[in-house]
């Protein structure tokens, strides 16, 4: 109960100490200890008889060629320039001070037990979780679209890959996730062949570019059904934001984790599991098609969870470009090994803006990530919509919605669209409840074939000619992303782009229409 309640308080007694506890909530979430301290730390008349030439800026401010040139950085990115080894501030390799603190407050927030700071990206990140799990001949369960610091990152483990194949979406040249049953089918293999116990790891993309989110519950709980054991690594470059809304957060590595934690720790799950065992016994476990086709309950007496998730905070929240954090919910956590595979990969020289930049962006979503997350969700849906009630826009840039995305086999739901006017959000709130996959709405992908332009052409025009930045192409989409910034103006403004080009392809259509009928009447 700790962990959830801190303090009741009755409606009918004195709300004076009800005022006050909710005032400390607050100051300790907008405390940002690690930013606190290189302020402090910038603001102190500091000599510098150490090896950062440019630490107090004065390198640049002394300089007859480049002084001017400090302001477009401003002077607070050289005064908060320095070394740890220097004294004065903590050590990202060694943190025992505010910076140790400001990781702790990340745990907190983001429902990990444990959170460390990573200036290297989620490619980094990647790398120090399958060297502090992994050892050399240890057979790893890949997405075989995972991103590329997975493969560098087994390769230099020594590890065996099994790499696992997700569902293709070809007419958008797209995979989307894998699926459970692909899972489950590649750990029985292991499992009749003797081998169950070297398969240590899965590494899962969620949610993956396009948008589709996996039921990590589901995923864990039946695969630790086959393999106790398992530990799990959840790429989340894309998901910093989801823990901060009750509907996404059911669907990240450390909600679901949580969630099992303390199903495995009730006597009521235990119960339901013996009920289980009684009825599926050895002979269901030995037809694969029915543990296949069986949604398995995992032993609470054998399973272990071992969760990580990696995540870009630069990507979705307001930290800086490499900017990343890892966290752990591992109840066989080997601090020694990670502790290496993190001192492996990350520099004695960190990046100070970036770790200032991360405990920041823990305190804003602490404070105001439910309200960001909601207006991300309006604007994509506001987007969407625009798009969908516009005949013109619907003809060049028709919207790929969850039914395009995602096959029936995987939509429990039946929902081909999360929102619509009679129904409003029910459909939206059904699928995540029950479907294997969902799609992320923040995730806009257009299909541009009928504007006669490939998805490189069309991503470079709206760079290069309308100051539009978008992020994925295949050869007929675009995929357009809102987040926590993503403002009126931005939707707006891309709309008009939209509706721009589709007149342009109008234009061009009649054009050739006339050159049609004037070369049919010759």
């Amino acid at each position: 109960m700790g962990e959830t309640f801190e303090r009741v308080f009755r409606r009918d007694e004195d709300q004076d100490e009800l005022f006050r506890s909710i005032m400390r909530g607050i100051e300790e979430r907008y405390d940002a200890p690690w930013y606190e301290a290189v302020r402090a730390h910038a603001e102190r008349p500091i000599i510098n008889l150490h090896t950062l030439a440019n630490s107090r800026g004065k390198s640049t401010m002394n300089s007859n060629w480049i002084r001017d040139r400090a302001q477009f950085y401003g002077t607070n990115l050289f005064l908060m320039e320095t070394s740890a080894t220097s004294g004065g501030l903590d050590s990202l390799l060694e943190p025992r001070g505010p910076l140790k603190i400001a990781q702790e407050k990340a745990a907190r927030a983001f429902g990990a037990k444990r959170t460390y700071f990573g200036t290297n990206g989620t490619s980094t990140a990647n790398k120090i979780v399958i060297q502090a799990l992994i050892r050399r001949g240890d057979v790893v369960l890949v997405d075989r679209n995972c991103h590329k610091s997975v493969h560098h990152a087994i390769m230099a483990a020594g590890a065996r890959v099994r790499y696992l194949d997700a569902y293709p979406r070809n007419e958008y040249s797209m995979y989307g996730p894998v699926d459970l049953r692909e899972l489950k089918r590649t750990l029985l293999k292991y499992r009749h062949a003797g081998k169950l116990d070297r398969v240590r790891l899965v590494i899962l993309t969620n949610c993956t570019f396009d948008g589709i989110i996996y039921n990590p519950k589901r995923v864990m709980m039946e695969c630790l059904a086959i393999a106790p054991h398992l530990a799990f690594l959840w790429d989340e470059a894309w998901f910093a934001f989801a823990h901060f809304n009750p509907t996404y957060r059911e669907r990240t590595a450390m909600g679901a984790a949580a969630e099992l934690e303390a199903m495995f720790q009730d006597p009521d799950y235990a119960a339901r599991f013996e009920a289980f065992s009684a009825e599926f016994g050895a002979e269901d476990w030995a037809d694969d098609e029915r543990v296949l086709n069986t949604p398995l309950l995992a032993d609470p007496s054998k399973a272990r969870l071992r969760v990580y998730a990696t995540q870009s905070t630069h990507k979705t929240l307001a930290a800086l470009r490499q900017g990343s954090m890892v966290h752990v919910r591992d109840q066989n956590f080997n601090e020694k090994a990670f502790s290496d595979a993190y001192n492996t990969h990350t520099s004695t020289s960190p990046s100070y803006p970036i770790l200032a930049s991360l405990d920041l962006a823990r305190a804003q979503v602490e404070l105001e990530g439910y309200k960001r997350v909601q207006h991300q969700v309006e604007f994509a849906m506001s987007l969407r919509q625009q798009v969908s009630g516009n005949p013109l826009l619907t003809k060049y840039f028709p919207v790929l919605g969850v039914g395009d995305l995602v096959p029936a086999e995987y939509r429990e739901s039946n929902a081909e669209s999360y929102f619509d006017e009679k129904s409003g959000w029910r459909n939206f709130a059904k699928a995540w409840r029950t479907d294997e996959f969902v799609l992320d709405p923040t995730h806009i992908t257009l299909e541009i074939s009928a504007t006669g332009l490939s998805g490189d052409t069309l991503k470079k025009y709206l760079m290069d000619k309308c100051d539009i930045q978008i992020n994925k192409t295949t050869r007929n989409t675009i995929l357009a992303m809102t987040t926590i910034g993503t403002t009126r103006s931005d939707v707006a403004n891309f709309i008009q782009v939209l509706r721009k080009i589709a007149l342009d392809c109008e234009e061009r259509a009649r054009n050739f229409s006339k050159i049609e009928r004037s070369i049919h009447e010759d």
